[in-house]
């Protein structure tokens, strides 16, 4: 969030109009400080000068196994301040002038973020449970509560109470909250009248309108019969939308060359640069992913980032949050299958897929070929509600001829009829990626040998069961039982569409190290093999 307020405010703030003027506060535990992420994240924002940010570290000390001497030994002071920190200690959080004072210090230095070092008691006021591991997670029961209101001299017999000091005092805090906005909505009005084009875009940014002017200049592909990697494509499409979207903010963890997600002439976000478009996030994917949900919450902003999909792993808390929470953001996933090829099994997705696909509210899409990345980043773009991973290869894989087989145009269904037969089909392949121009191959040898053969490009199942009944059955007709999956990863899910007399050709182990073309070879993935697989399906 604080990164988004430093591209923001620098965009749209003028020497006369401070229209962006927040600052972004947060609260962390131990626990908190423990996690990896933690550590990706503040060095990030140190690194890059994210001055409008104060994070109060609440240091009680106890986790839940006991005290946090059992496992952390870290001086989280002089660690921050090795990311570029500054960092201010109070002795008592409840000494509120000292934590005034400090919170003041913080803000009097806007070139580094900020963490207040905070002493806390967990369970503070109880006289047997306090500064224990026992009040962490579990209540305090009623007899312990009794004896903590009675030590804390609260005077209120109910079992809770709120006092009218209290909802006097939130009701000044709502009062006050209704004149600052009274305020700024008067700081921008005078800000549109002087600055007309620059308020419009603001206020339609933040309302999440990004216009349809884009969608316009996103390109086509007919150069049939060519071979060209997905994540390559990628980047075409981002450099032909990003122009007219100009909060599209892209990045990468280390891999931006491999990933292609470089808006070219977007410069280098930085604490020189705030305004630039495409973030170095290091190798940090959680961080990134934690990010980019910031960014998203913040508004006005479409954060992409793009990584391996064999490191989506290591965001998968980042990606689960932002489907949660109905985050707009974009995922590249690049080297999407073992057609990655030399850099063998550790590398080589096989389960990531599924993975992903199992994560509610998530958008997975796998385009087939150019023209299906396109539109996979328009569905990408227009999704309005949940989070949005685009698989992409790393290999070459032929631009499918639009003439002779279906449009691209029915991505955003999520499966469409890209070759049909005649007549009633016996047989439906159905695949996703670039498993599908095998297919499309595979069938054309079925069709020669008179078997009638409609293959169905699924390169997203979310899409897809948002259609109608009516639609997906027209796409997979239920009396259609013979049926082939061709995906280069685990079987897992689809036997919801093959159903019970369907063949799933998959890859049920890890991956090897060999050139693509070999590893498909080994696994099955061939046209070769699917005529094989159909003909005993057909029982011929």
């Amino acid at each position: 969030m604080a990164l988004a307020n430093k591209f923001m405010s620098a965009k749209f703030n003028k020497a006369d109009f401070k229209l962006i003027d927040n600052w972004t506060y947060a609260i962390a535990s131990d626990g908190d400080l423990m996690e990896g992420v933690s550590q990706e994240a503040a060095s990030i924002a140190g690194h890059n000068q994210l001055g409008k940010l104060i994070v109060f570290y609440d240091d009680n000390s106890i986790t839940i196994d006991g005290s946090t001497d059992l496992s952390f030994s870290d001086d989280v002071k002089k660690r921050f301040e090795s990311y570029g920190w500054n960092v201010f200690v109070v002795d008592d959080v409840n000494d509120l002038e000292k934590l005034r004072g400090a919170v003041k210090k913080a803000k009097s230095d806007e070139a580094k973020p900020n963490l207040i070092i905070t002493k806390t008691h967990i369970g503070f006021g109880s006289p047997n449970k306090q500064d224990t591991s026992g009040v962490h997670g579990a209540p305090l029961g009623d007899e312990e509560i009794r004896a903590t209101k009675e030590n804390l001299g609260w005077e209120y017999e109910e079992s809770f109470f709120v006092p009218d000091e209290v909802k006097e005092h939130f009701k000044n805090i709502v009062e006050e909250g209704a004149k600052k906005e009274e305020e700024w909505n008067k700081l921008f009005e005078s800000y549109n009248q002087k600055y007309p084009e620059e308020g419009k875009l603001f206020e339609e940014l933040i309302q999440g309108n990004f216009g349809s002017e884009w969608e316009k200049q996103i390109p086509s592909f007919d150069n049939y019969g060519d071979a060209i990697a997905t994540r390559k494509i990628s980047e075409q499409v981002i450099n032909s939308i990003a122009g007219l979207l100009p909060t599209m903010l892209g990045g990468s963890a280390d891999l931006a060359a491999s990933n292609n997600t470089t808006i070219k002439d977007g410069g280098n976000f930085s604490a020189d640069n705030p305004t630039g478009r495409n973030i170095f996030y290091g190798i940090r994917e959680h961080g990134m992913g934690g990010i980019m949900n910031g960014m998203s919450l913040y508004g006005g902003i479409i954060p992409f980032g793009g990584t391996f999909l064999i490191f989506s792993d290591y965001m998968r808390g980042s990606i689960r949050l932002a489907a949660l929470s109905h985050f707009k953001v974009i995922y590249i996933f690049t080297h999407d299958s073992v057609g990655l090829g030399e850099d063998g099994p550790t590398h080589q997705p096989v389960e990531q897929l599924a993975a992903l696909r199992a994560i509610p509210n998530l958008v997975v899409i796998r385009p087939s070929d150019a023209n299906e990345t396109a539109e996979a980043w328009r569905a990408a773009v227009k999704e309005k509600d949940n989070p949005v991973a685009i698989l992409l290869t790393r290999q070459s894989i032929p631009v499918i001829n639009r003439t002779k087989y279906e449009s691209a145009q029915n991505v955003s269904k999520g499966a469409y009829v890209i070759k049909d037969t005649d007549d009633n089909p016996e047989l439906i392949l159905i695949s996703t990626g670039s498993e599908v121009s095998v297919t499309l191959e595979a069938a054309e040898k079925l069709e020669v040998e008179g078997f009638k053969t409609r293959v169905v490009s699924m390169p997203s199942w979310e899409l897809f069961e948002r259609q109608s009944d009516d639609y997906k059955k027209s796409v997979l007709p239920p009396s259609v039982k013979k049926r082939i999956s061709v995906e280069a990863g685990i079987k897992q899910g689809w036997e919801k569409y093959i159903g019970d007399e369907g063949v799933a050709i998959s890859i049920e182990t890890f991956g090897l190290s060999a050139p693509y073309k070999k590893v498909f070879e080994h696994f099955g993935i061939t046209a070769e093999n699917i005529v094989e697989e159909a003909k005993s399906l057909l029982g011929k």
